[in-house]
This record gives structure tokens, C-alpha cells and sequence, in this order.
């Protein structure tokens, strides 16, 4: 196990994959909405991150329907949400965008929360992580399931400063909702 020394505070980048979509047809990709697992899960997400302590700073979503329902519903379970910025750059980004987003991130923010899609978010957790706890990366390689919370830590003075290889996958969270009785 390797153990990452930065300098510079602690640092945490959440990732949070959009809960479970609907397919409906003739709606295009971007506009699809939550199916009912989603509608159950994206609200227990928001629950899991207030239990772990995740709550972030900042909210960068996609403008996806499904992604942006999906942080409505998480947010809604905490008493005062951060800050969001619906960021068109996400929808469809692989690896050196979104890296490129989170790098446009200003230094005052600890806690920086990403909602997306796959296959982007489940690689910026691989090629950021250069060690985990409890085998969390064995857990993210064999898959990264919709409503997936990733956490990651690492220390510098500036979002610019986070390279890939260099943070600490602390944790990550499959969170699923009662179906309703």
C-alpha cells in the first residue's frame, strides 16, 4: 500500500455517478429522465453523502436531465445545499475533461462534488486513485453502478495541483432506496 504525502489542506473529490435512467421512447439521450429505482436511489445518495460526512462545497452536475434530478433529489435530504453549477462540459466527458474541470475549481473550495455519467466518472476514479482502503478500487474496476458515491482525498493548495495517481480512494457507497410497499 502506497501512502501519498501532499503538502497543502486535505481535500476530498466526491463522484457521484446519476441514479438508475428511464429509456422512454423517441427522448433523446440528454433529456432521458429517472426510472423508479432512480427516483428511489438518487435520494438515499444525498442521505449516504450526509451520513459519511461528504457534504461538499461545491456541485459541479451535468445538464442532463437524469443527473440533474439526481442531484435535486440528494440535495434535498441535507438542511442547506452547497452551491451548484450546471456544467454542459460533463454530459459525455472522458478522463482530461473532466480533470480540466475539476482544475477550474477554486482554491477555497475542500469538498468539490461531481455528478456525471459513466464511462467518465468510474475512469477519473481509476486514474486518480493510487491507493485505496478496503479495496474500494477492486470494487470501482468490477463495476461503478448507478448512484455510485466515490470519495477522494488528497492534500494541495489548489484543485490544479491534482494529478492522476495522486489521491486516496477512501470510500465508495452503493446506496439503493426502499421500494415503496
Amino acid at each position: 500500500m502506497t501512502t501519498h504525502h501532499g503538502a497543502g489542506p486535505l481535500r476530498r473529490l466526491v463522484v457521484l455517478r446519476h441514479a438508475k435512467s428511464a429509456w422512454p421512447m423517441g427522448v433523446d439521450d440528454h433529456d432521458r429522465p429517472l426510472g423508479p429505482r432512480g427516483l428511489r436511489d438518487a435520494p438515499a445518495a444525498g442521505r449516504a453523502l450526509a451520513e459519511t460526512d461528504c457534504l461538499p462545497d461545491l456541485v459541479l452536475c451535468s445538464t442532463a436531465e437524469r443527473a440533474r434530478h439526481t442531484w435535486e433529489l440528494a440535495a434535498a435530504e441535507w438542511s442547506a445545499p452547497p452551491p451548484v453549477r450546471h456544467e454542459p462540459r460533463l454530459y459525455g466527458a472522458a478522463v482530461p475533461e473532466l480533470l480540466a474541470l475539476v482544475r477550474e475549481v477554486p482554491p477555497t473550495v475542500g469538498t468539490l462534488l461531481l455528478v456525471g455519467h459513466n464511462p467518465g466518472l468510474e475512469e477519473l476514479v481509476l486514474e486518480l486513485a493510487g491507493d485505496d482502503l478496503d479495496d474500494a478500487l477492486d470494487d470501482v474496476r468490477t463495476k461503478f453502478p448507478t448512484s455510485a458515491v466515490a470519495v477522494l482525498a488528497w492534500r494541495g493548495d489548489s484543485w490544479r495541483d491534482l494529478a492522476p495517481g495522486t489521491a486516496l480512494l477512501t470510500s465508495l457507497i452503493v446506496p439503493r432506496g426502499k421500494a415503496p410497499r
